[in-house]
Order: C-alpha cells, then sequence, then structure tokens
C-alpha cells in the first residue's frame, strides 16, 4: 500500500523539500487533461474542492480539467450550490477515459464503498481528509490530512503556496465547502482550517452563500421528515429514526442533522430505503464520539461506514426490500447500536405519542 502523507508541518514541505502543490503540479506536466472525481452524491467539500484544484491547474499547467459526479446530487443546499455557482459536472459515467488523462481523487479514497461502482481508471493523486483505510496502492501523490476539517482546506494551502490568484466563485465554493464541514463540528476542524476561512472570507460572495444555505425544499423533504418524526424512538440517550423509503440518501442525513437538536439525547441515527440500499446516517452531540468507527462497528460485515468523530454515514446492500426484511433489519441495527453504545435492552418510547399520531390523522 503506498504510505499516506503525514499531516504536514514545515509549511507543507515533504521530504523531498519540495512543497507538496509543487509535487502536485510537477507529475501533471506529461497529462493532457485532468479530470477529478470524488465520493457518490459529493457534498460541498467535495465540489470546492474540485473547483478549486482545476482552476490551480487553468492557471499553472493552462491543461484542460473536467469536474465529474458520481451518482445525482439531491440535498438542496448541494443542488444550490451547483446552480448558484454555475458548477460545470459531468456525469462519471460518461466520461470518455483516455490514457493519456491524469485522474485526481478528492474528499475520498478509493475501494471505501463511497462509489457508485468499482473504481478500476489508474489515479495519479488522492487528496483528503479522512482518515479512511481507502487502498492506496500504487497512486503516485497522496496528501492525506486527518488533522484538517476539509480537504478544501488543503486545496486552498495549495493556492496560496502556489500564489494563484482565487476568483470569487472559487473562493465562495472553497469556504462554504470548509464552513459546511466545520458547522457544528469545531472540533474536527484545526488552525488551518481557522487560516483558510480567514483569507477566503473577503474573497468570496457572501450573498451566493446565502443563496445556498437557504435553498428552497423539495415536498419529499417534508414527506420523509413527517415519516422520521412517527417513527422515532428513544432509548436512553439515543434516538433512533425510521423511514420506509426516501427518495435520496441525503435525507438521512437532513433528518439526522434535525434530531441531533432534540435536547435529552446525545446520539440519533436515522435510516431508510433507498432503492437497493438501506442507508444510515449517525449523529453526536457530545466530544471524543467517535461516530465514523461506532457505526463501522455496528454496521461490520452487512456493508459500509465510516466517518468522522461525530458525524458518519454508511449503507447496507438490500437482496429484498419486503417489510418483513426490513423490520428484521432494523431490529438487528437497534440491538448493534444499544450494545454499542452500552444501552441496556430496552422498548423505545416513541418521540411523538402514538394517541397524538393518531388524532393527527382523523383531524
Amino acid at each position: 500500500m503506498a504510505r499516506r502523507s503525514a499531516d504536514p508541518d514545515c509549511n507543507g514541505r515533504c521530504g523531498s523539500g519540495l512543497r507538496r502543490s509543487d509535487r502536485f503540479l510537477q507529475g501533471l506536466h506529461a497529462a493532457k487533461r485532468v479530470i477529478f472525481v470524488s465520493h457518490i452524491h459529493p457534498d460541498p467539500d467535495s465540489l470546492g474542492s474540485m473547483l478549486g484544484l482545476a482552476h490551480l491547474v487553468q492557471h499553472r499547467l493552462g491543461k484542460p480539467t473536467v469536474m465529474t459526479r458520481d451518482g445525482p446530487i439531491a440535498r438542496p443546499e448541494n443542488r444550490a450550490m451547483v446552480e448558484v455557482l454555475k458548477l460545470d459536472l459531468k456525469p462519471i459515467e460518461s466520461i470518455d477515459w483516455r490514457e493519456e488523462d491524469a485522474v485526481v481523487m478528492v474528499d475520498s479514497q478509493p475501494n471505501t464503498g463511497r462509489h457508485s461502482q468499482p473504481y478500476t481508471q489508474r489515479l495519479y493523486a488522492v487528496i483528503d481528509h479522512h482518515d479512511t483505510p481507502g487502498d492506496l496502492t500504487g497512486v503516485p501523490f497522496v496528501d492525506i490530512r486527518s488533522s484538517h476539517g476539509a480537504t478544501c482546506t488543503v486545496v486552498t494551502r495549495y493556492l496560496i503556496e502556489q500564489q494563484a490568484p482565487i476568483p470569487e466563485r472559487v473562493a465562495t465554493a472553497l469556504l462554504y465547502g470548509i464552513e459546511t464541514e466545520m458547522t457544528g463540528y469545531p472540533r474536527e476542524a484545526g488552525p488551518a482550517d481557522d487560516e483558510a476561512l480567514l483569507f477566503l472570507y473577503p474573497l468570496a460572495d457572501k450573498d451566493r452563500i446565502a443563496q445556498i444555505r437557504n435553498a428552497r425544499l423539495p415536498q419529499s423533504h417534508f414527506g420523509c421528515l413527517l415519516q422520521a418524526l412517527q417513527s422515532s424512538f428513544i432509548y436512553d440517550r439515543l434516538i433512533i429514526s425510521w423511514v420506509d423509503e426516501m427518495p435520496h440518501p441525503e435525507h438521512a442525513a437532513e433528518i439526522v442533522d434535525f434530531m441531533i437538536r432534540f435536547d435529552q439525547v446525545d446520539w440519533a441515527v436515522c435510516g431508510g430505503v433507498c432503492g437497493q440500499k438501506f442507508v444510515l446516517s449517525l449523529r453526536a452531540a457530545i466530544e471524543n464520539a467517535h461516530a465514523g468507527e461506532l457505526l463501522q462497528q455496528v454496521v461490520g460485515d452487512m456493508g459500509r461506514a465510516g466517518g468522522h468523530d461525530r458525524r458518519a454515514g454508511g449503507c447496507i446492500p438490500l437482496t429484498s426490500t419486503a417489510p418483513s426484511t426490513i423490520d428484521e433489519l432494523q431490529a438487528r441495527l437497534r440491538r448493534r447500536f444499544l450494545k454499542a453504545l452500552g444501552i441496556e435492552e430496552c422498548r423505545g418510547q416513541r418521540l411523538v405519542p402514538l394517541r397524538n399520531i393518531l388524532q393527527n390523522l382523523q383531524s
């Protein structure tokens, strides 16, 4: 397996004395085109990272670049970011891969289950901030900084090191990408993230960021939220919300972001069927929660999971979506969550009493 780069000191210089941004650009000289890829359903951190690196490559090397998306972008704020900043994203399945392409993966790593299909294209670089055990074998350039709260922070450092002018659109994307990774989770960030935010803030378009933050919500959002409220159960300091069927996996994250604000719990889980997968999202309201590790423990060999200290996500492939199969899976997951959190097996208390639900249906 390729060696992971340690978190940078000495202004991000590597053993050769070159800065990492120098090495990154140096290895691209022979490429005819640079293609940027990320994880499935790209989020603001991956979108901002791709845009920032594409700008750097175009400015310093004058090479054509392509930004891709793996799967649809459904979360309203993420869709708004694409529309407001006019991001030109090509579906990854539509790319005509060529031998002379250099492929750069950002905010993700190969073979971590965060891609819609097995990734076979040879990678030139992986730039990420997740401490995820990806397969980096044969990747020439690796820059993984787990002490950074966002991949956009790494990209901002590259731009500063290379003294590249940062257009307002690029600064806005990078700033928003870092903000979304840090908002509500400041302890997952470090000094480098603070420095990047201070640098980008005067350059960014605050009106556009406001448009993105206040994105309009589709009807499906409210349907999933209603289901979750009616199917939320409290177990000591844990709340679990089930959704029968969600149109997009991002709904699980939206719901759990809402539920973790409940003042009687430290942990919130949302799970539901999305296509042929059971999607899970986990949040913690306490420090040193190790949510990513906990969700990996719960999911086990049933599927894939990962994340950060206080937030995590995962999915489990389904061979059947029959109600009995889903009920059995939910029961198994509930038992595993209780065991992992040291909560005694107990009957869950409804967040919204059943009589209230029935009264609302009859009114």
